[in-house]
């Protein structure tokens, strides 16, 4: 789930101008519902540059940072005092997974990603949403706002403070 989570990064693109974004922030809401139909929501900011730099901060109900630092993913989880550290490889490029999206119609376009569909839904130039079924056959969606292409961010932003007392798990 953790790599699908990253698959959020999808959010640092508007399709009206592919070729030209090299960053994104967004507020976001992501919702996943199980087969049970019990619904969890999280709450926070992302945000994102190229080639492949983001933060996800998580905000409700629980306070978490995922960074991704190109081939990697570090997760910082204050409630636990843990950080997990994980390789994700070099195939994530999520900049060019929706600039070879297909457009279906006026509104939605269709991405595919290690055996995962992603309907991602657009409203003028901006990622208004993203859909998938994740490994778990949960049904993720994540929601967009106040979203701001190609502001300047400091490459900086995207370095990790870890506190000397949280367990590091590498993975």
């Amino acid at each position: 789930m953790k790599q699908k989570i990253l698959l959020l990064f999808l959010a640092t693109a508007s399709f009206a101008n592919i070729d030209n974004i090299q960053s994104f922030e967004a507020d976001f809401k992501q919702n996943i519902v199980d087969d049970k139909n019990k619904v969890i929501a999280y709450y926070g900011h992302i945000k994102a540059m190229q080639p492949q730099y983001a933060l996800w901060t998580y905000k409700k109900p629980i306070e978490k940072q995922v960074y991704i630092i190109e081939n990697q993913a570090i997760i910082i989880e204050p409630e636990l005092e843990q950080v997990i550290i994980k390789k994700i490889g070099d195939n994530l490029d999520f900049f060019q997974l929706i600039k070879h999206a297909q457009k279906l119609d006026k509104e939605r376009y269709l991405a595919n990603y290690n055996n995962t569909t992603f309907i991602i839904k657009i409203k003028g130039n901006k990622i208004i949403s993203i859909s998938y079924k994740d490994e778990l056959d949960n049904k993720v969606t994540i929601d967009f706002t106040h979203q701001i292409v190609n502001k300047k961010i400091d490459k900086r932003e995207f370095s990790p403070s870890i506190p000397d007392e949280y367990d590091v798990i590498k993975g």
